[in-house]
């Protein structure tokens, strides 16, 4: 006897702001998780420009899983803080993350930059980020700056 079943997984991406505590909370959780405690990168550095952030949270299976903000700079908009926990990695699931900020920002006509770790480079590639000068330290990682380029 053939036993057919499909497996359907359900994504959610909330989007909201500062002000919006319980979210922020289930934010910070993941960010904690990855950048402090993964990558021991300083709280006081992590936890930086909150009030400014436009912020995301992607639920997997109504569990938030990963997250992400962006927010306004004198150089533009800036995507920062893009996290997901460890076991839902090289899932394709961070591109859903990233293609929900970038309907976000993409109306606003401005540049889009960030700083990516050297080992998110690709990430951001498929995406349409393209690498601007050599590789800096920030938060004792490296990482480059990329901009977007829709026309790639």
């Amino acid at each position: 006897m053939i036993i057919f079943a499909k497996i359907y997984f359900m994504i959610e991406i909330k989007r909201f702001t500062f002000s919006d505590k319980e979210h922020l909370k289930q934010s910070n959780i993941i960010r904690t998780k990855v950048f402090i405690e993964e990558q021991n990168v300083e709280r006081e550095l992590e936890y930086e420009f909150e009030e400014e952030g436009n912020f995301f949270l992607l639920y997997y299976n109504n569990q938030p899983i990963a997250t992400a903000r962006w927010r306004e700079t004198s150089k533009g908009i800036k995507l920062e803080r893009f996290a997901m926990l460890k076991e839902y990695r090289n899932q394709g699931l961070g591109g859903k993350l990233l293609e929900a900020v970038m309907e976000d920002v993409t109306p606003l006509n401005k540049t889009i930059y960030l700083h990516s770790q050297v080992n998110a480079v690709t990430y951001y590639e498929r995406a349409g980020f393209e690498k601007k000068g050599d590789v800096f330290v920030e938060a004792n990682i490296q990482h480059y700056l990329m901009k977007y380029h829709p026309e790639k």
